[in-house]
């Protein structure tokens, strides 16, 4: 469920009409609803339940806008970082440091005595010479890092490649059948307090049978840690669980996760530690764009909006799908190729695609466009770069500029050595 309706044959957000928005601020722009931001995160938690110990970082890579995450901190969310800046938002946005997870594989020497320095609750270690590394930089600090070791359980998620994590040849954790020899040797490195192990498998999950068997390894290794003397005390699941983009879509409920883990877990006497993003803030917002030109095409016509791949890349990258809605529908429909202004053939956002039919000047969306939207904007062919909206009930407020190409370009230098 999202807050994003059909009032009187208008699209609104929570409240707000979009047209508003479109007037007063421009397209493209994203919109999110912080009412969606509020029940998707409240859902979650509510699925775990039955789980007694548990802590919840919220994947911030996904969106990392402030007023979002202030609104998730408000929620008692921690976060879930991959770099410095990531981690320097979570801390900006109000999220207490030891509820700050610092995940990635290449995380270099400045960002973990960064990450000491600031005093975040968990490293998850990513392979052998990292966990070393970390263990000097705590031990020259006289501080001791709190870490994990990440897996790769060679599960294969069902996802698209480009966003598969723990599959044998994937770049992510350490192979789960070396990992009893490795966290026994980081274990007893000085400066290292080694406490469990993490994985995550991929992302837009949308079955449970390969988190399933992901978890099962992991609680055998989990056991057989144990048994070899070590004190497994964190287990971090990470996240990856998928949302609708299509109409006809149907992943797994956080309800239906949060009873198959309680289920598989159930023995393991250890704080559960999630890592939910796309789940969180996927149907949180949508991309507002104007139809520019319907061009006639050799088979169907070409919809260009002002939104392009810069805006939002992930059909360009992945093939994703993204829902193409009017904003003040008529009721009759279209074939159409949905197209950007970029000079790329791969601004396509959809091809020969049954939708609202549109004509010039008209508004739509793009829906779920909450996670791995804005985040992972550019400014490509020198296009500004896309604002942001938070909508609270009847009010809204711009809570990320639109940055001009004119405000970056005056960032730029011509050496005074050119004539």
């Amino acid at each position: 469920m999202d807050h994003f309706d059909y009032r009187d044959g208008v699209l609104h957000a929570e409240n707000i009409p979009l047209p508003r928005i479109a007037e007063e601020i421009g397209t493209p722009v994203y919109v999110y609803s912080r009412a969606t931001l509020e029940r998707h995160a409240q859902v979650f938690r509510d699925a775990l339940s039955d789980i007694p110990r548990k802590h919840i970082a919220f994947a911030i890579k996904c969106n990392p806008n402030l007023g979002v995450l202030r609104v998730l901190a408000r929620q008692g969310y921690g976060a879930d970082v991959v770099s410095g800046g990531e981690l320097e938002r979570a801390l900006a946005a109000g999220m207490a440091p030891e509820d700050i997870v610092f995940s990635g594989v290449g995380k270099t020497r400045a960002e973990l005595a960064l990450g000491l320095d600031r005093g975040i609750g968990q490293f998850n270690i990513e392979h052998e010479p990292e966990g070393v590394a970390l263990a000097e930089i705590a031990l020259g600090k006289e501080m001791t890092a709190r870490a994990v070791l990440r897996v790769n359980p060679d599960v294969d998620a069902g996802t698209h490649a480009k966003i598969s994590t723990g599959k044998a040849e994937n770049k992510f954790g350490v192979g789960i059948d070396v990992a009893p020899e490795i966290f026994g040797r980081l274990a007893g490195l000085p400066g290292l307090q080694m406490r469990g192990i993490a994985l995550h498998i991929g992302s837009q999950l949308t079955s449970l049978a390969p988190l399933e068997a992901a978890f099962e390894r992991v609680g055998r290794l989990v056991a057989d840690l144990r048994a070899a003397g070590h004190s497994i005390t964190h287990v971090d699941l990470g996240g990856g669980l998928g949302v609708p983009y299509r109409p006809e879509d149907n992943p797994p409920s956080p309800a239906e996760y949060g009873a198959m883990v309680a289920r598989v877990t159930k023995d393991w006497d250890v704080t559960l530690m999630f890592e939910p993003g796309r789940v969180i803030a996927g149907n949180t917002g949508v991309l507002l764009t104007e139809v520019l030109w319907v061009k006639p095409g050799a088979t169907n016509p070409f919809v260009i909006v002002d939104a392009a791949m810069n805006d939002l890349a992930r059909p360009a990258l992945y093939d994703a799908y993204h829902d193409f809605v009017a904003v003040q529908p008529d009721g009759e429909k279209m074939t159409a190729s949905i197209v950007g202004p970029v000079c790329e053939t791969g601004d396509t956002f959809a091809r020969d695609r049954v939708t609202d039919k549109v004509e010039a000047g008209d508004l739509a969306v793009f829906r779920t466009a909450g996670a791995y939207g804005a985040t992972m904007a550019s400014t490509y062919n020198s296009r500004s770069l896309v604002p942001e909206v938070l909508v609270d009930g009847d009010r809204y407020v711009v809570v990320a500029d639109r940055i001009a190409a004119g405000t970056i370009m005056a960032a730029e230098r011509v050496p005074d050595w050119i004539d």
